[in-house]
């Protein structure tokens, strides 16, 4: 039987008209058979923290007065050998254009996320994608990205590419994560530097992995794989 893994994925700044100019999809890969211990550790932080189990981890609630708690978090993550995390960073939504690739903002969304999850897949493994649940996404759109997915790895019988879910972010911590690191991300590429504690976890972030954060990495980059993606010229 080959390994399965749990896909998860969030974005920050991905509306069309939200004033921003950076956009990041992020995904975060997990074992399935590690995907419960996984959950129970977080949760475990978080009562160590004094914080209920039904307290959702978002990158825009980072605070100094919790900042204890965000970095155990974010160290938990680096060391745990079973987790991994891709981001996508669209560096600038004004230069897209989307009426000249016949598209609009939503149907480039789901290109987008192709682009983010194509290359985390083995053939010799089996994956099950959980995507936050947006207005964005659409069932039609899911579907369309779940048989996009599965022509590129000529898996035509979905014996790697299991499914792809919309789920709500306060049922599963590691959607949870994946929005903190995700956040954490798009907070290096728009250069903010406005909340002290935000700006004390991007700086570990990049410490601890060696990536400035706002570089593409090696595509083989297992732990944090950063992926700077430009729009084509017309």
């Amino acid at each position: 039987m080959s390994q399965a893994f749990n896909v998860y994925c969030d974005e920050s700044c991905h509306l069309e008209h939200d004033r921003q100019k950076v956009m990041v999809l992020g995904a975060v890969v997990c074992p399935l058979d590690k995907s419960r211990e996984i959950a129970g550790r977080l949760r475990e932080i978080k009562a160590r923290h004094k914080l209920s189990p039904l307290f959702e981890l978002k990158w825009g609630k980072v605070s100094k007065g919790m900042a204890s708690y965000y970095q155990e978090t974010l160290d938990y993550f680096l060391d745990d050998d079973d987790l991994q995390f891709r981001a996508l960073v669209v560096a600038d939504k004004a230069k897209l254009q989307h009426a000249a690739f016949g598209q609009n903002h939503d149907t480039w969304y789901y290109k987008m996320c192709f682009r983010l999850l194509e290359v985390l897949f083995s053939p010799e493994a089996r994956y099950r994608i959980y995507l936050d649940k947006k207005d964005t996404c659409a069932a039609e759109k899911v579907k369309k990205l779940h048989e996009a997915l599965c022509n590129n790895m000529y898996d035509f019988d979905r014996k790697i590419l299991e499914r792809v879910q919309v789920i709500g972010s306060h049922e599963v911590e590691q959607i949870q994560l994946c929005d903190f690191l995700t956040g954490a991300i798009s907070y290096a590429n728009r250069g903010l530097a406005a909340n002290p504690a935000k700006v004390v976890l991007v700086e570990r972030l990049r410490k601890r992995s060696g990536y400035q954060l706002t570089r593409t990495t090696l595509l083989r980059e297992r732990k944090v794989n950063v992926f700077i993606w430009q729009p084509q010229e017309v």
